[in-house]
């Protein structure tokens, strides 16, 4: 049992899981967006959220409820652009996924991951990293929901965050696709073995 990646190719494998592992994180994770409501701290993420109203039918009030969730539908995210948001960024979080793991398993099968199928699983790292930096371009566009609205002071819209900022996942997110697209697609060029030529 051989490898069939040369000494740049196991570190592209390595980065490339890396670099997807932040992608994924950084996805899935609902700190994009911070802001309060009602004196408690809210977070926004693609398609989760952290801090939410909610109806005391009680007391007759609105009452803050501490915790994370995603909402109810696909629907139920507050804007069109966030659901593009969530569909274009998961599926490069999958792209980058599927090429991590194609590179790890080329650590341990010789003769998987040939120059061509290096450079081909570069240019879907490239694809991957470019949709999810797509997601990350279009998420601003969706801070003029009314959601985002009321937890940003009602200063919010699109591309002004009023009295909100940007979490530390939306950056996570955006690095790993920055670093997949410059610096993986171009190490996979050199991460595959050329291949035996058999005479026959």
């Amino acid at each position: 049992m051989g490898s069939s990646l040369t000494c740049t190719g196991v570190v592209w494998a390595l980065l490339s899981l890396l670099c997807a592992a932040a992608s994924c994180i950084g996805f899935f994770m609902p700190y994009w967006l911070l802001g309060s409501q009602m004196g408690k701290p809210v977070a926004f993420g693609t398609f989760r959220r952290c801090s939410y109203p909610v109806r005391d039918e009680v007391r007759g009030g609105t009452t803050m409820v501490e915790q994370c969730g995603r909402y109810a539908s696909f629907q139920g995210i507050p804007s069109l652009e966030w659901r593009i948001c969530t569909v274009v960024t998961g599926t490069g979080c999958g792209l980058l996924l599927l090429v991590a793991l194609t590179a790890l398993m080329g650590c341990c099968i010789s003769e998987l991951i040939s120059r061509t199928i290096g450079r081909v699983a570069g240019g879907i790292q490239f694809v991957g990293g470019l949709l999810i930096g797509s997601g990350c371009a279009l998420y601003p566009l969706g801070w003029d929901s009314e959601e985002v609205r009321q937890t940003c002071n009602n200063s919010s819209n699109q591309f002004e965050l009023g009295s909100c900022e940007i979490g530390w996942a939306f950056y996570c997110a955006g690095a790993g696709a920055a670093t997949a697209m410059l610096v993986c697609t171009w190490m996979a060029c050199f991460a595959g073995k050329k291949q035996k030529q058999y005479p026959y």
